[in-house]
């Protein structure tokens, strides 16, 4: 066989990350260490809902969150136990963390300062895209201007201080998993990233001649799904818009800065609960689709473990999913060859599709006046609430095709899931409480004039003009916390709540005269009416809530739009409430049913207090319901404690869940 058309010098593979991080700083840098051992080429650190949300660990809005769903950093000292032993001069590591990702790459050049490692020889990247927060994952604190002024800032610093950090990625991932179409995540990503530079450009820290240098170091994060050609294609018509945009809009004329970088994770919103060894498949087909394309491959690549679905993955499930990229990058032949798909006209077809209506979406967003407007006006929320409706729609018909869901149900008994809660990581409720106590102990060695004069310095610089990097290194030096740090913040700039995309038109469900008779959504829509008149009510009402630091409101939004459909009023706050706020909004708009959203573990303390607050407030009688990532015997602790219903990924019927919703409204009003 010739092997003229193979590369002289195949390529280098991509840096090879797993998402880690949990319980404490102490036990992560053991997981990064075993990952790094391993082959693991980059880190990438997960933080927990406390620090993406700018919360100290012994705050009440921390309660039930501190390291469940990532590590809980506060102050200096646990930066350093994270980082204990690593070379930051050598690294590569990804931050996920974006209202706050100012301070916590404050904490790591800090770190870096005190193992001598020059800043010029730091590598890395720090997500801060917030726009996709007000979106999707909902761990945003300020509103959209100062958060773009923190974006800008943190930019310019690093340009000028650490020139091999990427300060920015623009993250499609979280608008594919809120229901983005491949045109949606295109042009949405791009709408930010136009945003990002226009701040920048316009704050005057950076010469109009010098942008380039602001677009080789930003970078996109983005998510691949399992329908692998399409996504390949859509990487194809991303890498040739970016170069389009930045050539043309901002005059880069070097090439090679306006080449389109990112990294990737594979779709976590595609796995399944339901025979959860399908997702193994799924991973590997969804790596294809960043990999395959020379030309459009992704520069790093971390990969979900297959139990996601149902919790927080093992040290062995991480290693699995690295092995998979190993496997392909070292054993397969695929870094040996030029693109694979130049020439071919159904590849460039599709791409010129995705690309001819990406464009199209972004004109329309630029018309608006660019992305935070399309944010503050509900738009983007609203496209992409509707779009995910749209596909739950063609689940619950069949016209989409889950495996293991909604089409081949029938299965032998798993033994990856045989030994019950063993098959995840389980973080010790004791953590929570030592992290509280770390943080207290932390502030009473501290110089408190120091740490008074270091906060004053940081307010004024907000309420000015002034890069906000210094005094936030300052803040780091002196022994400030990540909720003090964030603290101020919320004194100069105040907080945020974004549009729910529940209330615009293209939101809202489908009107009584477009669902056919005999359908179950119409079937149910009657049962709600004739309780509603059994009870001698006009609707039947539902409070939709999120308690806790949870942002991920996909399913909340998807219940809601669903209710909306089946005839109940739905009463939905958006995510991040207190538990005393859900009950307040229960009593107050006197609903027949509250139903709780929680999928980043703490269910077993927010949803008990909400239940303690209904009996405080007088109405013990009002039913609950949960839906979230809920093991088996946690629904079992739940169902003790009061909680009429446990829905978990496996109800993917939504039209069931309603039908069981009024059969809970009747139950608990004594109706047949």
């Amino acid at each position: 066989m010739s092997d003229a058309s193979r590369l002289e010098q195949p390529d280098r593979p991509w840096v090879m990350r797993t998402y880690a991080g949990h319980s404490s700083a102490a036990a992560s840098n053991a997981l990064f260490r075993r990952n790094l051992d391993k082959g693991q080429t980059g880190l990438s650190v997960a933080f927990d809902l406390p620090t993406q949300t700018g919360y100290d660990p012994d705050h009440e809005m921390a309660r039930g969150e501190v390291g469940r769903v990532g590590v809980p950093i506060s102050h200096l000292g646990d930066a350093r136990a994270l980082f204990d032993g690593l070379d930051l001069a050598a690294a590569n590591t990804s931050m996920t963390i974006n209202a706050p990702a100012m301070w916590l790459l404050a904490l790591y050049v800090s770190v870096a300062d005190e193992q001598g490692a020059p800043r010029e020889k730091l590598a890395g990247t720090t997500q801060n895209d917030i726009i996709k927060e007000y979106l999707s994952r909902g761990t945003h604190i300020f509103p959209p201007g100062p958060s773009l002024r923190l974006t800008t800032d943190v930019i310019a610093w690093t340009i000028a201080n650490c020139p091999k950090w990427n300060p920015v990625n623009i993250c499609s991932y979280h608008l594919q998993e809120a229901g983005a179409t491949p045109v949606q995540e295109v042009a949405f990503a791009l709408a930010t990233g136009i945003a990002v530079l226009d701040a920048v450009r316009d704050s005057g820290q950076m010469p109009a001649d010098q942008l380039g240098r602001v677009v080789e170091r930003i970078s996109f994060f983005v998510n691949a799904g399992v329908r692998f050609v399409e996504e390949m294609a859509k990487m194809r018509a991303f890498a040739r818009l970016w170069d389009e945009i930045t050539e043309e809009r901002y005059g880069v004329t070097d090439a090679k800065q306006r080449r389109f970088r990112y990294g990737v994770q594979v779709n976590s919103l595609g796995l399944t609960e339901a025979q959860p060894e399908n997702n193994i498949q799924r991973i590997v087909l969804e790596m294809l689709g960043v990999t395959l394309s020379r030309n459009a491959r992704a520069r790093a690549v971390q990969l979900p473990a297959w139990n996601e679905a149902l919790g927080l993955p093992r040290p062995w499930d991480q290693q699995w999913s690295l092995r998979m990229q190993q496997v392909l990058a070292f054993e397969s032949d695929l870094l040996q060859y030029p693109d694979l798909f130049d020439g071919s006209h159904v590849v460039e077809a599709l791409v010129s599709s995705i690309a001819d209506g990406a464009r199209a979406e972004l004109s329309t967003v630029l018309d608006m006046g660019g992305v935070v407007a399309a944010v503050e006006t509900g738009y983007l929320k609203s496209a992409l609430v509707a779009s995910l409706a749209e596909r739950r729609r063609r689940i619950e018909s069949g016209s989409d095709v889950v495996v293991g869901v909604n089409r081949f149900t029938e299965t032998e008994p798993s033994p990856l899931t045989a030994t019950g809660a063993a098959h995840v990581e389980q973080v010790d409720p004791a953590v929570e409480t030592a992290a509280a106590e770390s943080v207290k102990a932390w502030r009473e060695q501290r110089d408190s004039t120091a740490v008074a004069a270091a906060l004053d310095r940081l307010r004024a610089d907000a309420g000015g003009t002034a890069n906000l990097m210094p005094a936030t290194l300052e803040c780091v030096r002196v022994g400030v916390t990540t909720g003090e740090w964030a603290g101020a913040l919320r004194e100069v700039y105040g907080e945020y709540r974004a549009p729910t995309g529940l209330s615009s038109a293209g939101a809202v469900g489908r009107a009584a005269e477009e669902t056919p008779a005999g359908s179950s959504l119409a079937a149910v829509r009657s049962r709600v009416r004739e309780t509603a008149a059994e009870l001698g009510a006009g609707r039947l009402r539902m409070l939709v809530g999120k308690p806790g630091l949870d942002g991920h409101s996909n399913g909340a939004e998807q219940i809601a739009v669903r209710a909306r459909d089946a005839g109940f009023e739905v009463v939905y706050q958006g995510i991040r409430l207190t538990p005393a706020q859900i009950v307040s909004a229960a009593v107050a708009e006197d609903v027949d049913l509250v139903g709780l959203s929680v999928l980043s573990g703490s269910h077993l303390d927010a949803v008990p207090a909400v239940l303690d607050g209904l009996r405080a407030a007088g109405r013990p009688d009002l039913p609950v319901v949960v839906g979230g990532i809920i093991p088996p015997e946690d629904a079992v602790t739940l169902r003790k404690a009061g909680v009429a219903r446990v829905f978990t990924p496996k109800d993917f019927a939504l039209n069931d869940i309603m039908d069981e919703l009024v059969t809970v409204v009747r139950e608990v009003n004594g109706l047949a």
